[in-house]
């Protein structure tokens, strides 16, 4: 047997464990980018032309649908309807029950 001189490990750590971060990094990219239902990756089907004149001739909703972890303040800003003007057409709203499912006036 050849006695081979001791060396310390300690040089070669700082190197060998970049390298095993940045593989499980191109790892972990690769596997996302393969995935067909990343955002990435995916992209929505074009509206046809009848369907996109439809969409931008619609009135505003009239109405809102509470989903779950929606706010009085939430729904405002998702909708641009004021809070004093949701609570004004909607009386008997108690903005600290709303429930899910439960239909507000917008308009």
């Amino acid at each position: 047997m050849v006695a081979l001189p001791r060396r310390s490990w300690r040089p070669l750590a700082a190197p060998a464990a970049f390298l095993a971060a940045a593989t499980l990094a191109v790892l972990g990219v690769r596997a996302l980018l393969s995935d067909p239902h990343h955002p990435a990756r995916s992209h929505p089907a074009p509206k046809p032309a009848a369907a996109q004149r439809h969409a931008a001739t619609n009135a505003p909703r009239r109405t809102y649908v509470i989903r779950a972890g929606d706010t009085l303040e939430a729904v405002a800003a998702r909708t641009g309807v004021p809070v004093h003007e949701l609570r004004k057409l909607n009386p008997n709203l108690q903005p600290t029950a709303l429930f899910i499912g439960q239909r507000i006036r917008l308009r």
